[in-house]
C-alpha cells in the first residue's frame, strides 16, 4: 500500500462512518491539480543535471492550497499526494483558513552545494509560479527545507510578480518571517502530548518520552516537553540512538547534534545498538518525529509506550495502526498532533499580509489554545462515536472541508 492509498484508507473510514456517497468519497479523494516539472541547473563543476519536482493541490475548498516543500530522495507523486491530502484534512482539523497542498523535489541535498540548492529552488519557482502565490497556494519548509530555501522562493516570485512576502510561510524573521513559527511544531506536538496524558488523567510532568528524530520537529519536542516536567529518556537520529534513564540534557543533545551533524557519539547516555531501536524503548511517550512509514506491521506490536504522538507525517502505516489500536496504544495521529507549523504559518501570513508583527508570546498564547480547542473537539467525537483519535480527527476534518465545498458550490 503506498502513501496516497494510506490517506485514503483513513479517510474512506471516516467517510464510513459519516455515510458519504460513493460520489463525495472520490471527489474528496481526488487532487485538483498534479504538477510535475523537469529542472534543470548546472552544478558547480560545470555538469547538467536534471532533476523531478512536483506540486499537488488537493483541496482549496476552506482557503488557498497550504503546504511544505520537501527535498528528499525518496519524494514521488504518491508521497506528494498523499501529504497534500493530510494538509487539506489537518489545516481543517486545526481550523485555519487553508486548504491541502505539498511540494517536492527527488534529491538528496547532502549532495548539493548551498549554491546549487539554490539554483534548483529558484528554478523551481521559475516552472511553478503560475500556479503558486499568496492567495492561491503558499509553500513552506518541509522535510530538508527551511528558512534560507523560503527566502530564495519569495525573491524569485517577487523578480516575476513584484514584492510578495506572503507568497511563503517560514521565512527568516528579517523576512517577514514570524516569530515562533520555528518551533512551532515541535510546540504543538508537545501541547498533543500534554493534552491526552491529561484526558487519560496522567501528568506530564514525570513522563518518560522518547523522541525518533532529531530535526526540527524533534529537538523543539524535545525542549519543550521538558521544560514542561517530561522526562526525555531516548532520542534517536539517522546517525543513531542514545538512552539515559535518569533523563537526557536536551540543551546539551541539540548542541551536540549541530556541531556533529547527529546524536551519535553523545556521551550523555549510552548509545543503542541502532536508530529505530528508539522505537521501543519502555516509556510513556513514544514521539515518532522522523520520515514517514517507520512504525509498520512488522514492528508494531514491539512498540511500548501506551501513547503515540505522531510528530512526522504519516509515520504508522494503517497496518500498524490497527494493531496498535488493537493494543490498546493511544495515537494522537499526525493531522492534529503536527499542526502547529501550519498554525503558525496562518499567523505568519496575516501578519505578512497586514504588514503587522505580533510578539513570539502572543503567536505561543494563541498557538496553544487553538491545540488545546482542536484536541478537545476530536477527544469528544472520539468518545461519543467510540472510534480512534485518527478517525475523530478525520470526521471533524470532513466535515468541515464538506461544509465549505457545499456552500461554495460542488463545480
Amino acid at each position: 500500500m503506498n502513501a496516497f492509498e494510506a490517506t485514503n484508507l483513513y479517510f474512506g473510514r471516516a467517510a464510513s462512518i459519516m455515510q458519504l456517497s460513493s460520489s463525495i468519497v472520490r471527489l474528496f479523494e481526488t487532487p485538483q491539480r498534479e504538477v510535475k516539472v523537469g529542472l534543470t541547473i548546472e552544478m558547480d563543476n560545470g555538469d547538467i543535471r536534471t532533476f523531478q519536482g512536483y506540486r499537488v493541490q488537493h483541496d482549496n475548498s476552506r482557503g488557498p492550497w497550504k503546504g511544505g516543500l520537501r527535498y528528499h530522495p525518496h519524494v514521488d507523486p504518491d508521497e506528494v499526494k498523499a501529504l497534500a491530502s493530510l494538509m487539506t484534512w489537518k489545516t481543517a482539523v486545526i481550523d485555519v483558513p487553508f486548504g491541502g497542498a505539498k511540494g517536492g523535489i527527488t534529491v538528496d541535498p547532502k549532495d548539493l552545494s548551498h549554491a546549487e540548492q539554490e539554483r534548483l529552488t529558484r528554478v523551481f519557482v521559475d516552472k511553478i509560479h503560475d500556479i503558486i502565490g499568496p492567495q492561491r497556494d503558499i509553500p513552506a519548509p518541509d522535510v530538508n527545507t527551511g528558512p534560507q530555501h523560503m527566502a530564495w522562493i519569495y525573491d524569485q516570485y517577487s523578480k516575476i510578480h513584484g514584492h510578495t512576502p506572503g507568497i511563503v510561510t517560514g521565512k527568516p524573521v528579517d523576512l517577514y518571517g514570524s516569530l515562533g513559527r520555528e518551533a512551532a511544531t515541535g510546540r504543538g506536538v508537545a501541547i498533543a502530548t500534554r493534552q491526552a496524558l491529561l484526558a487519560m488523567n496522567k501528568d506530564i510532568v514525570g513522563a518518560t518520552v522518547a523522541i525518533q528524530g532529531f530535526g526540527n520537529v524533534g529537538t523543539w519536542s524535545a525542549s519543550i516537553l521538558a521544560s514542561m516536567g517530561a522526562r526525555i529518556v531516548a532520542i534517536g537520529d539517522a546517525s543513531g540512538a542514545v538512552r539515559n534513564s535518569d533523563g537526557i540534557d536536551v540543551e546539551r543533545a541539540i548542541a551536540w547534534t549541530k556541531k556533529h551533524g547527529g546524536i551519535h557519539g553523545f556521551d550523555g547516555g549510552h548509545s543503542l545498538k541502532d536508530a529505530t531501536a528508539v522505537l521501543f524503548e519502555d516509556v510513556d511517550v513514544l514521539v515518532p518525529a522522523a520520515l514517514g512509514g517507520v512504525i509498520t506491521r512488522d514492528n508494531a506490536r514491539d512498540i511500548r509506550a501506551p501513547f503515540v504522538v505522531e510528530g512526522a507525517n504519516a509515520p504508522t502505516t494503517p497496518e500498524a495502526d490497527a494493531i496498535l489500536h488493537e493494543k490498546g496504544t493511544v495515537i494522537v495521529p499526525d493531522i492534529y498532533a503536527n499542526a502547529g507549523g501550519v498554525t503558525v504559518s496562518s499567523f505568519e501570513w496575516v501578519q505578512t499580509l497586514q504588514n503587522f508583527t505580533w510578539t513570539e508570546e502572543e503567536v505561543n498564547e494563541k498557538l496553544e489554545r487553538r491545540m488545546i480547542k482542536a484536541f478537545d473537539t476530536i477527544w469528544r467525537v472520539a468518545t461519543d462515536k467510540k472510534v480512534s483519535l485518527r478517525t475523530a480527527a478525520f470526521i471533524v476534518a470532513i466535515g468541515r472541508v464538506g461544509k465549505a465545498r457545499v456552500l461554495r458550490g460542488l463545480s
